[in-house]
């Protein structure tokens, strides 16, 4: 068994989590072994139980411990990274290619959602969702549809928002904090009605994302889906 480290007095959950972390990459503890209880690292630490709990979480959300209950906290065998996805504002997506932007409100209604977004978004029985429809063009040409559900309830602002001249996605970006999510890709074949907004005479498969944002208190804000005009390429970094 191996000898413990000198006795570290913390303050911070981001000092303990630098701590655990630096043993990991020593391999003072190795890819399977258990780690002391919480308990046990708060007394060796100098701090909280709690302070010792957000540390441990934060180090196995990317992927580098593994935490079951009644099971303890353990290092994982084949460690795994997490990608993280910001949600980008189309406008500056557009432009970042230089390319020039402009927006095209399609339609606003409080409509009580179909069963695909009820099960995605949970909202209280009977509440009319705000569902919004807009193009974003690119040097004049169709570049993506966005079809927005916004649950006014959750976010009480969007109700009053001016979504006639800034697109939702820019409103949601720069006004409504969000804590997660879902995002889906997939080749979807243009309805009529997208044909007819991007402007193509063929129906053909469309390069498609489906994304559900969430709060603080996993509550769904929004659910979107983006339908881009063909030859759309995404490129995200790693």
């Amino acid at each position: 068994m191996r000898s413990n480290t000198s006795r570290l007095p913390t303050n911070s959950w981001q000092s303990v989590e630098t701590e655990v972390l630096n043993r990991l990459r020593s391999n003072y503890w190795m890819p399977g072994d258990l780690l002391p209880t919480e308990a046990e690292l708060a007394a060796e630490f100098g701090c909280a139980r709690t302070t010792v709990n957000r540390a441990l979480q934060a180090i196995a959300d990317d992927g580098l411990l593994e935490r079951k209950r009644k099971g303890g906290t353990r290092v994982v065998v084949h460690p795994t990274r997490k990608a993280t996805f910001s949600i980008p504002v189309i406008r500056q997506e557009i432009e970042s290619k230089e390319l020039s932007y402009s927006y095209r409100f399609l339609s606003q209604k409080r409509e009580h959602p179909p069963k695909t977004i009820r099960a995605l978004m949970n909202p209280a029985p009977g509440v009319r969702l705000l569902h919004v429809k807009a193009l974003h063009l690119a040097n004049e040409q169709p570049y993506v549809i966005e079809n927005r559900w916004i649950d006014t309830t959750i976010v009480p602002e969007a109700a009053d928002a001016n979504f006639r001249n800034t697109s939702p996605n820019q409103w949601l970006v720069e006004n409504i904090p969000f804590n997660g999510g879902d995002l889906a890709f997939s080749a979807s074949i243009a309805s009529d009605e997208e044909m007819s907004v991007l402007e193509i005479k063929e129906s053909s498969a469309l390069f498609t994302t489906e994304r559900r944002t969430r709060d603080s208190g996993n509550s769904t804000i929004t659910v979107v889906r983006l339908v881009y005009a063909p030859g759309y390429r995404m490129e995200i970094g790693l």
